[in-house]
């Protein structure tokens, strides 16, 4: 249940020592608790007087409030500390994220990695907060309280000390099947995650094609494998410290029953075996702790786990060597450019070659490596195989910081941001004045939505906000590459594919002027686009299969004509 590696936290050792010492202060409160509770009443056996007890009272209350402050101290300190150090693992993930252009996010899935950052770093910071002072509470405490046992009667420290151990070994042992147990459910639960946002995220295709019911059923009976995974779970965790508990508990009655006897026949006397019997819960207490709490710590310790591998994953952070600012002469080339997901080869020997402030087209069917190919010339992946030219210079791949900074993405479905409508639109230019943003809300037809918000470019869009439409959102994506005429490269990926064929044509009469005066690659399986692409790229099956202008195509009974026959029979 203790992952090794959270001795390797930044400020640990530190910690570690301040729990012990507050250990060490909870075990001599306990102490003075035990002596003048035991002087008190053994003064009283004895014939003493009340009032004479009261100093011995005062040092009981005063060890009880001294404990309860050490507890207090203890749990601020890990408060303060298991917050930082989730907040340091939350910003890794999400900085390996953006490092990774979200690989990391396709390679494991949507569902698991937003697990990890919400749920498993909340995870983590309870198993921070449970499991650092119950290492040192085991090995603190109960040595404490055991020189002082036996010091007192060495009978009762020695059922102590055999009785300790057993209950550990026994710990260990429940400690492998419930480990096994828990990572069980964590796998189950990484897997419902994924399931749930891939079928969330293309519900509305699920209910287009009619099979929304039959993926309801999956994510049922997901969902039910997990619930009986965390069942299985919690049985074990629930067994195991009842069990632990009990050992706990009958140790405790050795020790009561062994004092019984031997104060009866005179071998102990009355003091020592009240002392003893208020200790001898107090040694056991970290244990019982420890087991109430296993079940949580394991969570924590599995969600750790995953955190630090997925942290772990190559970074493939872009590169900082300098590019050139597109221009009329600059070139780019990929030459027999090979990239693959973990289940599949998604481009295949791709060669390509775009010049200056030239319009590609870039089209095909579902599936056949379109936004892959638009992914790839932005940088958000690397090829696996094959050359990536820039002015031929081979770069390797266009993770390359200073081409992105070139780069407008207009994608299928633009993001929104939690902001005013004014920050989306100034999203890549902050410093844009009033009047252009006004010039683009003009240019791009948002003016009517300006105009019916109810505080105009400063009212709340996305998330939890004020909705918008499709073809809203474009125009807002579209005002962005407008605003800023310094990136000189456009990737369009599917960016009508939502919408109605009357938006579409409105829409595209303002996206046209903005493709002016810069090198644009627009990925679409809509055929109307080709006229206004000087080149257009046919893709099947991750392959360019057919390449030229949208003349050369129309004149060639190839993939351009197998693609057109498909489209007009409704198939994409």
């Amino acid at each position: 249940m203790i992952d090794k590696s959270i001795f390797a936290l930044p400020g640990i050792k530190g910690i570690l020592g301040l729990l012990a010492v507050l250990a060490a202060l909870q075990a001599c409160a306990v102490l003075g608790q035990s002596w003048a509770l035991a002087s008190a009443l053994t003064d009283l056996w004895l014939g003493g007087q009340v009032v004479a007890q009261l100093p011995l009272v005062a040092i009981f209350f005063v060890c009880f409030v001294g404990r309860q402050g050490v507890l207090t101290a203890q749990s601020a300190l890990l408060d303060r500390y298991a917050a930082a150090q989730a907040d340091t693992l939350r910003q890794e993930l999400l900085r390996k994220i953006f490092a990774t252009n979200a690989g990391l996010v396709r390679t494991h899935g949507t569902g698991s990695v937003t697990a990890a950052v919400l749920e498993g770093v909340d995870q983590v910071e309870t198993y921070f907060k449970l499991i650092l002072p119950k290492i040192i509470g085991i090995g603190v405490i109960p040595l404490i309280l055991l020189v002082a046992a036996v010091a007192l009667d060495w009978v009762s420290g020695l059922i102590m000390f055999v009785a300790f151990p057993f209950i550990i070994l026994y710990m260990i042992i429940m400690g492998h099947t419930a480990k096994e147990k828990a990572s069980r459910q964590h796998r189950t639960f990484q897997i419902m995650s994924n399931h749930f946002i891939d079928t969330l995220r293309g519900i509305d295709t699920l209910k287009l094609f009619g099979i929304s019911k039959r993926y309801g059923t999956s994510i049922f009976e997901v969902s039910e494998r997990f619930r009986e995974a965390t069942m299985k779970t919690l049985k074990v965790a629930n067994l195991s410290s009842l069990v632990l508990d009990l050992f706990a508990t009958l140790s405790v009655a050795a020790v009561a029953f062994m004092l019984g006897m031997r104060l009866i026949d005179g071998s102990v006397v009355l003091f020592p075996a009240l002392a003893l019997l208020v200790i001898a819960p107090e040694y056991f207490r970290p244990i019982r702790e420890f087991a109430a709490d296993y079940h949580a710590s394991l969570d924590g310790k599995n969600a750790l786990i995953s955190l630090q591998a997925l942290i772990a994953t190559a970074d493939n952070a872009p590169d900082e060597r300098p590019v050139r600012p597109w221009s009329e002469d600059a070139s780019l080339a990929l030459d027999s450019v090979t990239f693959s997901y973990p289940d599949f080869t998604a481009l295949d020997g791709i060669t390509l070659e775009a010049h200056g402030f030239q319009k590609v087209g870039i089209i095909g069917a579902s599936g056949s490596g379109k936004s892959t190919l638009v992914n790839l010339l932005g940088g958000f992946c690397a090829p696996d195989e094959g050359r990536v030219l820039i002015n031929g210079e081979d770069v390797g791949s266009l993770r390359l910081t200073a081409w992105q900074r070139q780069v407008v993405y207009i994608p299928q479905d633009p993001y929104l941001f939690h902001a005013s409508l004014r920050d989306n639109l100034a999203f890549y230019t902050p410093d844009a004045s009033d009047e252009d943003i006004a010039h683009a809300v003009e240019t791009v037809g948002l003016q009517a939505l300006v105009d019916e918000l109810p505080e105009g470019l400063n009212t709340r869009i996305g998330e939890g906000a004020r909705p918008l439409s499709g073809g809203q959102a474009q125009r807002i994506a579209l005002a962005r590459a407008l605003l800023d005429r310094s990136r000189r490269v456009l990737l369009f990926d599917e960016p009508t594919a939502h919408l109605d064929i009357e938006t579409e044509q409105e829409l595209k009469e303002r996206m046209l002027p903005l493709m002016e005066g810069r090198l644009v690659f627009f990925a679409t399986h809509r055929l109307h686009w080709i006229d206004n692409m000087d080149l257009v790229v046919v893709m099947e099956n991750g392959r360019v299969a057919e390449c030229g202008t949208p003349e050369e195509l129309r004149a060639s009974q190839g993939a351009f004509a197998r693609l057109a026959a498909r489209l007009e029979g409704g198939a994409a």
